[in-house]
């Protein structure tokens, strides 16, 4: 078993940020987003590290923080929705806690990401077929990132948190 901490990995507008900070309430656990670290970190926003310095250089910049949050207990930590691609980043992700895969479909993700100008990668003509793309890309690795899967879709944050604080309970017994 990992220290005491959720992480929370999914892709982007699956809920990791909004489902952290209530579910950190719940436990009464930190909360940490690990996209909000990088920036503070950098100095800069994630478009503009993006821009200025490119994603392989974003990456490397998010698994020098999970060596950082290896350190960290009694957290629940919101990733970027690419933080699990690389395996480096997988493997850290699990030595820091449970990792929980929160998995939203293509047309939720779309429906809540309608109005947002803040994803570098989503600053294309046809959001819908790069979301499809990506989201059919990476979930392989997700699921095989996470320690369970909790599927986001219509459910209330009560019930993602009664969920999610379920499986963490199994977690920490030893049965996930």
């Amino acid at each position: 078993m990992g220290n005491e901490n959720i992480v929370l990995i999914g892709f982007m507008g699956a809920g990791k940020s909004s489902v952290g900070r209530k579910l950190s309430k719940a436990l009464e656990y930190q909360f940490l987003d690990t996209d909000e670290m990088i920036e503070k970190r950098a100095g800069k926003t994630i478009p503009e590290i993006f821009s200025e310095d490119g994603e392989a250089a974003f990456r490397q910049m998010e698994t020098a923080l999970l060596l950082d949050l290896k350190k960290q207990t009694r957290c629940v930590i919101a990733t970027g929705g690419g933080m699990p691609l690389r395996p480096e980043n997988a493997a850290l992700l699990k030595q820091i806690g449970m990792v929980v895969f929160l998995h939203a479909t293509a047309e939720t993700i779309l429906t809540r990401l309608a109005d947002d100008t803040q994803r570098p990668l989503l600053m294309v003509e046809n959001k819908e077929e790069r979301v499809a793309t990506l989201l059919s890309e990476r979930l392989p690795k997700y699921q095989s990132a996470c320690h369970c899967t909790v599927e986001t879709g219509d459910k209330s944050f009560y019930g993602l948190i009664s969920e999610i604080s379920e499986l963490y309970e199994a977690y920490k017994e030893g049965k996930l």
